[in-house]
């Protein structure tokens, strides 16, 4: 799968940056460092000018990239998930037994990441705990309406279509096929946190993760 994903751009919605930052050695340190930064010190303490400090860079520079931190966040989540489709559609590619393509398919949104290495300048393992601990801020704010109309939650949006399309496959009679597929992606990443920070309320641990307990709530709920 590396192989692929290595010959593979993830499309970020041009509207989030001012300028791509694919494209230059600097627009890539940006992202590599930012995600680096972030999960160090958490979003709400992260600025460009502790970032500008970090890679040696002033702070106007890093402007001339993205308008602000909300979206270099937006960008980080958008790669994210567009990362998440391309591997979940490799995974499910040729499977003719739905069941066994929807547990394919939340296995790929459920699991605990690790760095593939396709990517040098982006560490897809320490962006999954960004993504755990921050997306929910680029949806909880009162643009959200307003970014949603600009495309920017497209291919997130996307990732969890495709779950539908197959939860419906497994059961065409099942009537919440959109909100189990958004409480499973939603859901998968708040089991993570709970994991990790507030243990006594999940069941999801070092022996029992979050994939497993969706893969069975699925198939119980679908079974039925």
């Amino acid at each position: 799968m590396n192989s692929v994903l290595s010959n593979l751009k993830i499309q970020v919605n041009e509207k989030i940056y001012v300028k791509d930052p694919e494209t230059s050695a600097l627009g890539k340190k940006i992202i590599q460092e930012s995600i680096l930064l972030m999960d160090e010190i958490g979003f709400e303490d992260f600025t460009f000018k502790k970032l500008g400090e970090r890679i040696g860079s002033n702070e106007s520079s890093l402007y001339r990239y993205f308008e602000n931190k909300h979206k270099l966040l937006l960008y980080l989540s958008s790669w994210y998930w567009g990362w998440m489709e391309y591997r979940m559609v490799l995974s499910t590619t040729n499977i003719n037994d739905a069941m066994e393509k929807l547990k394919r398919a939340i296995t790929i949104v459920t699991e605990k990441i690790e760095d593939d290495s396709a990517t040098l300048h982006i560490n897809e393992s320490v962006l999954n705990k960004i993504i755990i601990a921050e997306f929910t801020k680029t949806l909880l704010t009162k643009e959200v309406d307003e970014e949603n109309k600009e495309g920017f939650f497209l291919v997130y949006k996307r990732v969890i279509n495709r779950i539908i399309d197959i939860i419906q496959e497994v059961n065409p009679e099942y009537g919440y096929a959109k909100s189990l597929a958004s409480s499973i992606v939603e859901g998968s990443l708040h089991q993570h946190f709970l994991k990790d920070h507030l243990k006594t309320i999940t069941n999801c641990n070092e022996n029992n993760s979050p994939t497993q307990f969706y893969i069975d709530l699925a198939q119980k709920i679908l079974s039925k």
